[in-house]
Order: C-alpha cells, then sequence, then structure tokens
C-alpha cells in the first residue's frame, strides 16, 4: 500500500508548469473524495480497496513509457495528468462516490460483484464525469481533454467519431489503458 502511495506522489512530483495546481487538486482529491480507495469496477480488473489509484499508476507509468519511446515531443505533465485522472469519473462525484458496497450475497458469490453502482448519482457516462470533474480545477490542453474524453478508443461505439483524428497522447492513453488491463489479468492466470 505504501510502495503505491509512493509511486502516485513520484507521479505528481513530474508535473512542471502546474505542479502547484494539479498537487493541489490531488490533496483535494485524497481528503475529501474515496480517491484512495475506490475499486476499479464492480466485478473485473482490480475490483478491490485502492484498485482505481492501482490501475491509474500503472496508467500514468505505462503512458511515460510509450511516451519516451514513441513520443517524447510530449510532456511528461500531459501524461501524468491523463493516466492519473482518465478514470476518475468512477470515482463518482465530489460529493457522492460511485462505488457502494454489495450487500448482496449471491451477487458477490455468484458474479463477483464486491460493489455496485450508487443509484443516487446522476447518470454520466465515465469519461465525461472525468472531463468534467478534472477541469473544475485543472486547465487542460485540447489535446489532454481529447486523450481523457477518447481513453477507451474504440472500444466505445460513441468513440468512433474521433477514428483516424486522435492525438498522439489519445493514441499512446488508450494503448496505456489497454495495457496495463492486459498485463493485470496475465499476471493473475
Amino acid at each position: 500500500m505504501q510502495e503505491l502511495i509512493q509511486r502516485y506522489k513520484n507521479l505528481l512530483e513530474k508535473c512542471d508548469s502546474r505542479k502547484k495546481v494539479v498537487i493541489k487538486f490531488a490533496e483535494f482529491l485524497d481528503k475529501t473524495t474515496s480517491w484512495l480507495s475506490s475499486p476499479a469496477s464492480t466485478k473485473y480488473h482490480l475490483n478491490e480497496k485502492q484498485g482505481l489509484l492501482n490501475h491509474s499508476v500503472g496508467v500514468a507509468e505505462t503512458l511515460l513509457k510509450l511516451r519516451e519511446l514513441l513520443a517524447p515531443q510530449i510532456s511528461e505533465e500531459s501524461c501524468v495528468i491523463v493516466g492519473l485522472f482518465h478514470d476518475l469519473g468512477k470515482i463518482g462525484t465530489f460529493e457522492k462516490p460511485n462505488y457502494l458496497e454489495n450487500d448482496n450475497q449471491w451477487e458477490i458469490e455468484k458474479r463477483n460483484m464486491k460493489y455496485k453502482n450508487n443509484p443516487e448519482l446522476t447518470y454520466m457516462g465515465l469519461a465525461q464525469r472525468s472531463l468534467w470533474l478534472i477541469s473544475q480545477h485543472i486547465k487542460l490542453t485540447d489535446e489532454e481533454a481529447q486523450a481523457i474524453l477518447y481513453h477507451d478508443g474504440q472500444y466505445i461505439d460513441a468513440n468512433k467519431e474521433v477514428a483516424h483524428r486522435e492525438c498522439l497522447l489519445t493514441l499512446l492513453v488508450q494503448f496505456a489503458d489497454s495495457w496495463h488491463c492486459a498485463a493485470l489479468e496475465e499476471g493473475r492466470k
């Protein structure tokens, strides 16, 4: 657990021009939301405490490696912001958590649904919620906004509108996200 928190802090330190605002946002998230404890899903990858942070740190680290090899012109700061916060919408809102512990034993045992979605949240797509939450605190570039909004790539039908018009950061985060999830699955076999 401490190693994960240290990796998270090390990533935040890579920010440059917006370092103060990013660290202030991270501190806000840490103190007032479920960001540090949320699972990454209800029943799929990392459906455990700190699963979202584990996934986000892994994606940001993978994104930085891809950047170094394929697109060094993209700033480390952009990679950290997009990598860490691309799935931020999974926390819900600043007032209401998205994931609640599931009390349905059948769903837990038969479907591995340790968590359930909070029915009190106003529905919003994950990427849209992530972009909405982040943009209230951090001024994003156009490329960062596109990368967050379309980070699931062509797995989401609605993302077809950006096909062949993705900026490099969007392509990198799509692959980093997919790679991190696949690597987790390989590690669990």
